[in-house]
């Protein structure tokens, strides 16, 4: 017989600096959008996984509270959802011992990521980088979510933490953890550089004309979609017309994303119309939507003691879930707790 698990949404962001448009489109904008609509919204900043390479403590410090002060500045309610920062959870790390006695080598070694980070001198980076997607599972499963939205490129991810809880649940005779599904939606859960289609836009990018940081001005956004690399076609009447137009694409996209519309609605009203006319409307409606985030970001970052009790408070709640949750897991591992 199956758990009839409570519908609960669990995600959460790195705090390694430069969040971008993509971070919002992918990430925030769809974590604010999902509270109030029946399942609990769990979100976290996740620095445990920032230090699985070496980070300085003061610039890990003031990109927690950015990360957080990017969540609350997009919507996040945090006496909506539950807002804090993993290392003030203690359940993550021991969670995450738990379920590296579970989880096998050989699943570590084949996860994109760590080949991706590690490089070719893999033996000298951290086992926390070998190990983190135990951590990121524990992440997920000390909260029992139910669903977690994800982009395509952390799919894997998501399915080493649904093998994980499988197999816990075959080793110990169990259906404790939920096997958790993924939520993949939206127009723009992949948001491409504005340079090169065919690249994320990434904060690690050489070129900061690349992205939208979430920390730009109203000019510079502007400024950036003006400059964003297209081709000399005008836009097609449907999507179908840009398979082979990646930075169009991209730009269609990130604009039904921003207005709310779906990419051929956009495209029904620009059909035939070159970026000249393209370029200008899709500044508007950027700059429209993120300044404010902007701004808001920029006050909540004024006032650092604000953003810690927020963290603090979330801190707490996570805990009263996550607590019982862990210790159940002892338990069943055969583990006696002090009475």
């Amino acid at each position: 017989m199956t758990t009839p698990f409570a519908k609960r949404i669990f995600s959460g962001i790195q705090p390694s600096g430069g969040l971008t448009l993509g971070n919002y489109l992918g990430a925030l904008k769809r974590f604010a959008e999902y509270q109030g609509k029946g399942a609990e919204t769990i979100y976290c900043v996740v620095d445990l996984h920032a230090i699985t390479v070496w980070q300085d403590p003061e610039k890990l410090r003031h990109n927690t509270r950015e990360v957080a002060a990017a969540f609350l500045a997009s919507g996040v309610d945090p006496d909506v959802s539950v807002l804090f920062n993993q290392s003030q959870v203690s359940q993550h790390a021991e969670l995450a011992w738990l379920f590296n006695t579970v989880a096998r080598v050989g699943w570590m070694y084949r996860m994109t990521q760590f080949k991706d980070k590690a490089g070719k001198n893999s033996e000298n980076s951290s086992l926390g980088l070998l190990a983190y997607p135990s951590l990121m599972a524990a992440d997920i499963l000390a909260y029992h979510a139910t669903a977690v939205p994800v982009g395509e490129d952390q799919k894997q991810h998501l399915e080493l933490t649904r093998d994980i809880a499988a197999k816990f649940n075959h080793d110990y005779g169990q259906d404790f953890f939920p096997i958790t599904e993924p939520l993949i939606e939206g127009t723009a859960t992949r948001v491409m550089s504005l340079r090169d289609g065919a690249k994320k836009m990434s904060k690690s990018d050489p070129s900061d004309a690349a992205r939208i940081n979430l920390t730009d001005d109203a000019d510079t956004i502007a400024q950036k979609i003006r400059k964003a690399r297209t081709d000399a076609d005008p836009l097609p009447g449907s999507m179908d017309g840009l398979k082979d137009r990646p930075e169009a694409r991209n730009l269609v996209n990130i604009y039904a994303a921003l207005s709310g519309e779906t990419a051929d609605q956009v495209l029904s009203r620009f059909e035939g119309q070159g970026f000249g006319a393209f370029k200008p409307a899709l500044a508007e409606v950027a700059v429209e939507i993120m300044a404010p985030i902007t701004a808001r970001m920029s006050q909540f970052m004024a006032d650092p003691a604000e953003i810690d009790r927020i963290l603090g408070r979330g801190s707490d709640q996570a805990a009263a879930i996550a607590g019982p949750i862990v210790e159940r897991t002892k338990e069943i591992m055969g583990m006696i707790r002090s009475r």
